[in-house]
């Protein structure tokens, strides 16, 4: 018998951090995480190979810290929730291969879940249940999203995304050309604060176009021929300059859609998640803007943003108090799984 608040461990591993939550009704009591960033980082990237080895290794003492962090025993655990979808192949089929074994041998429900509802989902960890309707915008290095969210257990709905680079693919992209190391995001964002978001008048792609959608290639490619320009004619790059003009041609856009589908969608409550949500900028200036608009700002703190179990596990949870059915034990790891499928 699953208890009114059901006890969920939820495991996350679409990218390069192997994460277990174990969540309680919307109380966290374990987030345990094991990244392979530093193993990317002297290729400048993610790669995938790499990341999925990481997993193999990490996945079973990531659990067992979990568990051991949470106070509770395998036997505890309801219900176990995984990311199926989106992410790299290779380590989504890890983290569900896992979940699959674990939720097996115990007997226990097993649900596939959408990383980015699982982005949505977490704030609720922090500020309690989401609004109905709310909107949400996914920042990322792997995407840059703007969802309407009746009910993040059922109906999430995209209404814009991005068109080539997500926001934090070109954070990591500028951060190359600058020389300050992977991953990009925290970095410009500790340079941007030394220089002047004004003292370059970078593009903004997509700004007043009619639609939800973005675009950070031209940004990122402007950024790069501007470094390029200045080191052909021999003058020095004023490096937080750049960090700060180009953190300012991000957030400026992504704030400015994120208040458009407020205001077009006639919702008062925002939340922003995904890693980029961590940058400082980005918090501000929405906030800002929040205020002024009459809209609602939720953001959760900078450690629940980035890729996290936490999170699997409040979607599962969510998942489970609404009595939906479990995934089959055969469900797949889907690299491409569409907003619109919370589970799999």
């Amino acid at each position: 018998m699953i208890r009114e608040e059901p006890l969920v461990l939820g495991i996350e591993t679409s990218c390069d951090e192997t994460g277990v939550g174990v969540v309680r009704g919307h109380t966290l009591l374990a987030d345990a995480i094991a990244s392979s960033v530093e193993q990317h980082a002297r290729f400048g990237g993610v790669v995938p190979e790499v990341a999925s080895r990481a997993h193999l290794e990490a996945m079973g003492p990531t659990v067992e810290r979990a568990l051991a962090e949470a106070g509770v025993a395998f036997t505890d655990i309801d219900a176990f929730a995984v990311t199926a979808g989106p992410g790299l192949p290779g380590a989504l089929m890890v983290g569900v291969a896992a979940a699959k074994a674990y939720a097996l041998s115990l007997g226990k429900p097993l649900y596939g879940v959408n990383h980015l509802a699982a982005h949505v989902c977490v704030d609720q960890l922090e500020h309690g249940p989401l609004p109905k309707p709310c909107v949400a915008m996914l920042v990322s290095g792997g995407h840059s999203s703007l969802l309407l969210v009746p009910d993040v257990a059922a109906d999430v709905r995209s209404l814009g995304s991005t068109v080539d680079d997500a926001a934090g693919e070109a954070f990591d992209k500028v951060a190359r050309v600058l020389d300050l190391g992977f991953p990009g995001g925290p970095a410009i964002d500790r340079m941007a604060r030394e220089g002047d978001p004004a003292a370059i008048a970078f593009p903004r792609g997509k700004y007043n176009d009619g639609t939800y959608d973005f675009s950070f290639s031209g940004l990122k490619t402007a950024v790069a021929r501007w470094v390029e320009a200045r080191e052909r004619a021999g003058e020095p790059v004023p490096v937080a300059d750049v960090a700060a003009s180009f953190q300012e041609a991000v957030v400026d856009v992504l704030t400015q859609k994120a208040l458009k589908v407020c205001k077009d969608n006639g919702v008062r409550d925002l939340l922003i998640g995904g890693g980029v949500a961590a940058n400082s900028r980005l918090r501000a200036l929405a906030a800002e803007r929040c205020a002024a608009a009459g809209v609602r700002l939720r953001v959760p703190r900078p450690k629940l943003c980035t890729d996290n179990g936490a999170m699997v596990a409040a979607l599962g949870s969510e998942l489970v108090a609404a009595g939906l059915a479990p995934s089959d034990l055969g469900l797949p790891a889907d690299s491409s799984l569409p907003i619109e499928s919370i589970t799999v």
